[in-house]
């Protein structure tokens, strides 16, 4: 019964904090909706600067559009291969294929695999494609695996990783 008043009063100070935060919170990103428009209405009028041949005008613009078009086409249209090493495991050996759009993983396959018993086999068989999904999900070697296939799954993200610094994916 004696703590109900000190509850009682951080429970106010509490929803005092949370309203004043949530009030200036908003603020805030008015500011910075604000402070992001002028850039768009710059930009534009920057265009319609060009073709009035106001030196100043044109060369900002010209230099910004050029240094982003190369950067975002190049790589885009760039289709790339590369095969990791064969990694060994428990129950045999494995090397991954990958294949990227610039920086965007397109396609995995196995390039090489070779197991010592038809069970090993079969149980590759089962979990290549369920790897394949994880890194097309993930976009990188950084999947979870596959419970049951550990050893696989460690020799096909090891390949995978050295694919992918091959291609100087992150």
């Amino acid at each position: 019964m004696r703590r109900a008043p000190f509850v009682a009063g951080a429970t106010a100070l509490g929803l005092v904090g949370v309203v004043t935060y949530q009030n200036q919170r908003p603020a805030s990103s008015l500011a910075a909706g604000a402070a992001a428009k002028p850039p768009p209405s710059t930009q534009p009028a920057a265009g319609a600067g060009a073709p009035s041949t106001t030196a100043p005008s044109s060369t900002a613009p010209s230099s910004t559009a050029p240094s982003t078009a190369p950067t975002t086409t190049a790589p885009a249209t760039t289709t790339r291969t590369a095969v990791g090493p064969a990694e060994q495991y428990g129950y045999g050996s494995l090397a991954v294929q990958v294949t990227a759009t610039g920086s965007r993983i397109t396609d995995v396959t196995v390039q090489n695999l070779q197991t010592a018993e038809q069970y090993s086999q079969q149980l590759a068989a089962a979990v290549i494609p369920m790897l394949r999904s994880q890194v097309l999900k993930a976009q990188s070697a950084n999947i979870n695996g596959v419970t049951g296939a550990t050893y696989t799954s460690q020799a096909y993200a090891l390949s995978l990783q050295a694919a992918l610094s091959k291609l100087r994916i992150p």
